[in-house]
C-alpha cells in the first residue's frame, strides 16, 4: 500500500537532509580509506533504509517502486558507494526472498534484512557466467535431503558484510541453459564458503565486491528458494526491479552533477565573465539537464507500471537501465568538461564521480544485454 503523500515527503525530506548534512561532507574521506564509516551504517538502520523494499508485516517500509525511486533519487546525491552499502539488500539480494520464498524463509531473513541486522548479497555472475546468465556452471547436486555446491561467484557486491546470499547454482547439469537453474538462500556461515578480499576497483571507493567460492558446500532442501529449476526466472524477475532501481540512482547522481556544474559555470571567470555566460558551456548544460528529465519521466512511468503489473514492463525496466545509465556517464563526462582543469584533480570531487558512474553500464546487466532484451521483446511482441 502506497504511502500518504504526507508521509511519504516527510521520508523523502529526512533521506535528503541525511544525504546533504551526513553524506556528502564525507565523500573525500570515504574514497580515501575505502570503508562507509560504521556509523553512517548505524544511522541508515535507524532511517530503515535497509528496508525500504521489504512488506512492513517483516519490519521494512514496504514502499512501492515508485516511492523507492524517489527516494532512490536521493541517495544518488551524493557518492553511490553510500548506497551501495544498502543496495543488495533492498534489491537484488533480498527480492528474490520477497518474490519467491516460502513463509519460513520470509520469517528469518526478511526482519533482519529490513533492520539491517543482516546484509545479503545476489551471487549470480561468475568467471564464465556474467551477461550469458544462463551458462552457470556453479553446480548444486541433489544429495540426500539437500545439495552440495561447488564453483565460483565472481564480483559479488557486499559479500564481505552479507550474512546470508541467494545463489544461482545448476541443479541439474544434464539440462542445459536456463531450465538447469535453482535458486538458494543460503546462510554465509555456512561450511564450504569462502569469501576472497575485496578487489580494487576504479571507483566507488567504500563499496566493496568480492568472489565467493563453494567447496564442497551442503545445504539442506529447505534452503531452495521457489522451485527447483526455477532459478533463472527467479533472477530475471529480481533484475526487473534492480533495473529501475539502478537506473533511478543514475538519475540521481546526474542530477547532483549538474548542479555542480551550473554552480561552477556562474563562479567560474574567464575572459572577463562568468564561463556559464559562453553558448557551449550553455549548450552543455541544457543538454545534460534535458537528458536528466528524459531519465527521471522513464524511469517514473516504469515505476508505475512496475506496482500496477502493467504488460510491456520488463522492456521499458530495460529501456531505463540502459538510457540512464549511459546518460549519466555523458553528463559527468561535460561535468569534467565545464569544470577543465578543475574537473580533472581531486579537490573538486568530479573526477571522482566520472570513474564511480562508469560501473552503471556494466551491472546488473551491460548496455549491450538491456539492448539485446528490449530488441527481443519488440521482435516478439510488437503489433505491426
Amino acid at each position: 500500500m502506497a504511502l500518504d503523500l504526507e508521509t511519504r515527503n516527510q521520508l523523502i525530506e529526512t533521506v535528503r537532509r541525511f544525504v546533504r548534512e551526513r553524506l556528502v561532507p564525507i565523500e573525500a574521506q570515504v574514497a580515501e580509506t575505502d570503508e562507509v564509516p560504521a556509523e553512517i551504517v548505524q544511522e541508515m538502520r535507524e532511517l530503515g533504509l535497509f528496508g525500504l523494499s521489504i512488506p512492513e508485516e517483516y519490519g521494512g517500509l514496504g514502499l512501492t517502486m515508485e516511492e523507492e525511486v524517489l527516494v532512490v533519487l536521493e541517495l544518488g546525491q551524493t557518492s553511490p558507494a553510500f548506497r551501495s552499502v544498502i543496495g543488495t539488500t533492498v534489491g537484488i539480494g533480498s527480492q528474490g526472498i520477497v518474490m519467491f520464498g516460502n513463509d519460513e524463509q520470509k520469517a528469518e531473513w526478511l526482519p533482519k534484512l529490513a533492520s539491517g541486522e543482516a546484509i545479503s548479497s545476489f551471487c549470480l555472475t561468475e568467471p564464465e557466467a556474467g551477461s550469458d546468465a544462463a551458462s552457470v556452471r556453479t553446480t548444486a547436486i541433489p544429495d540426500g535431503d539437500g545439495f552440495v555446491l561447488n564453483g565460483t561467484k565472481r564480483y559479488i557486491t557486499n559479500a564481505n558484510r552479507a550474512s546470508v546470499l541467494t545463489v544461482m547454482a545448476r541443479s541439474n547439469p544434464d539440462i542445459a541453459g536456463a531450465k538447469g537453474i535453482s535458486s538458494f538462500v543460503i546462510p554465509v556461515d555456512t561450511p564450504g564458503i569462502t569469501i576472497g578480499k575485496p578487489e580494487a576497483k576504479m571507483g566507488q571507493a567504500g563499496a566493496h565486491i568480492c568472489d565467493v567460492v563453494f567447496e564442497d558446500c551442503r545445504v539442506p532442501r529447505s534452503c531452495l528458494l521457489g522451485e527447483e529449476g526455477q532459478g533463472f526466472k527467479v533472477a530475471m524477475q529480481v533484475l526487473d526491479r534492480g533495473r529501475i532501481h539502478i537506473a533511478a540512482v543514475c538519475t540521481g547522481v546526474a542530477d547532483r552533477l549538474i548542479r555542480e556544474s551550473v554552480t561552477y559555470a556562474r563562479d567560474r571567470k574567464q575572459f572577463g565573465q562568468a564561463i556559464g555566460e559562453f553558448q557551449l558551456i550553455q549548450a552543455m548544460l541544457a543538454d545534460s539537464q534535458t537528458e536528466f528529465f528524459a531519465a527521471k519521466s522513464m524511469i517514473m512511468e516504469t515505476a508505475r507500471q512496475y506496482d500496477s503489473k502493467a504488460p510491456g514492463m520488463s522492456m521499458n525496466a530495460s529501456s531505463c537501465k540502459l538510457f540512464a545509465s549511459e546518460m549519466v556517464g555523458r553528463v559527468a563526462d561535460r561535468a569534467v568538461q565545464i569544470f577543465g582543469g578543475a574537473g580533472y584533480v581531486t579537490d573538486y570531487g568530479i573526477e571522482r564521480f566520472y570513474r564511480d558512474v562508469r560501473i552503471f553500464r556494466l551491472y546488473e546487466g551491460t548496455s549491450q544485454i538491456q539492448q539485446i532484451v528490449i530488441a527481443r521483446n519488440l521482435l516478439r511482441n510488437l503489433e505491426v
